[in-house]
């Protein structure tokens, strides 16, 4: 016999916030906190992000936070940062995630500014993988950046923030959101868009760990926007620093075509995989993380965490908190309970895909 309704209401009464220790703010973002917890049953840590419902409802974020919870439910890699719980009360949301202790990519750029080839190469291949996996399974990420990449302890990044990724559609062409400087052409010019959009920021990643700079920048989006229609990136030898092969070259610019058609991936990850910078790649060991990372973040603070957390709620109007329990009914996950079956995953294995 399955479990009863009333059996599915008890568990979710089961994952509880007095259920964890909460021992420091790790991050903040525009809903409220990231905190590194314990789970007091069992010791072990978590990220968890502290979401207040209010101000998900005033900036009209309703759809792309339920859209990360539902989309993270069918995910589960070692190169994606995997939620183990989602539960919520009165007045917030919470994601439990995976707690990845070394900091951000953004966080180590500034610190760092270049890295070497190999640096960058390994770190190419964890996103890739990530990549690789979420777009068999038909989802597109459309916000790869630095400060969507983040260090396990040991030095593998893994892939991030899924609140404006969506499932591969035919017609998205309204759909812009993302980060300037790491946008695909035809995404800022509002043209339908696939899995290229993804292999567009990863060139843009590698151009920037190699240059320590991104090729496209600009006071704001128009700027960043006409450069990235008017200038196609095109690295020759003598551009590169000491130390670079001229594949790194090729990979980079083939990725940043501005035509999705001729750019590197738009064929499906293969393309990607087989490229000759990757030939090296052990790409089975990268999987069991066998390999000892070029990059192991240091045991010191890796976090841009403000240790002042406080904020004011300043809502428009009065919303009732029946009307709040429907929007958010549903919002629960445990990762752990065994119930879950990823139907959306089967769907998509098995389909002939355009991957444009």
């Amino acid at each position: 016999m399955g479990n009863t309704i009333q059996d599915q209401d008890s568990e979710e009464c089961q994952i509880q916030k007095n259920l964890f220790n909460f021992e420091c703010p790790i991050g903040r973002g525009g809903y409220g906190k990231v905190w590194k917890v314990e789970l007091k049953k069992t010791k072990q840590c978590f990220a968890m992000k502290e979401m207040s419902k209010f101000r998900v409802i005033r900036k009209k974020s309703v759809s792309s936070i339920l859209n990360e919870r539902k989309l993270l439910s069918i995910i589960k890699h070692p190169f994606v940062v995997n939620m183990q719980y989602a539960f919520q009360d009165k007045e917030n949301l919470y994601l439990v995630m995976d707690l990845m202790t070394g900091g951000d990519l953004r966080y180590h750029i500034c610190k760092t500014r270049r890295f070497t080839e190999s640096q960058a190469k390994f770190f190419t291949a964890c996103i890739f993988s990530g990549l690789e996996y979420l777009h068999v399974l038909g989802i597109i990420h459309r916000d790869i950046k630095p400060e969507n990449l983040v260090f396990d302890k040991k030095g593998y990044l893994r892939i991030t923030d899924f609140g404006i990724a969506r499932l591969i559609s035919s017609d998205n062409s309204k759909e812009t959101s993302g980060t300037p400087g790491y946008m695909a052409p035809e995404v800022m010019c509002k043209r339908n868009h696939g899995i290229a959009v993804d292999y567009f920021a990863l060139g843009v990643i590698v151009y920037e760990l190699m240059m320590g700079k991104r090729p496209y920048t600009g006071r704001n989006r128009n700027d960043i926007k006409e450069q990235a229609l008017s200038k196609q990136i095109l690295l020759k030898k003598s551009d590169l620093p000491a130390g670079w092969s001229i594949e790194s070259a090729d990979f980079v610019n083939k990725l940043l075509q501005r035509k999705p058609e001729n750019r590197l991936g738009t064929n499906g990850p293969s393309e990607v995989k087989n490229h000759v910078w990757l030939s090296d790649v052990q790409w089975s060991s990268l999987f069991a993380k066998t390999l000892v990372s070029p990059f192991i973040p240091s045991n010191s603070e890796n976090f841009n965490a403000s240790s002042q957390f406080d904020f004011k709620e300043e809502l428009d109007g009065f919303i009732p908190l029946d009307s709040i329990d429907e929007i958010f009914k549903g919002y629960f996950y445990n990762q752990h309970s065994g119930e879950y079956k990823p139907e959306t995953t089967q769907s998509f294995r098995g389909k002939n895909r355009s991957w444009l």
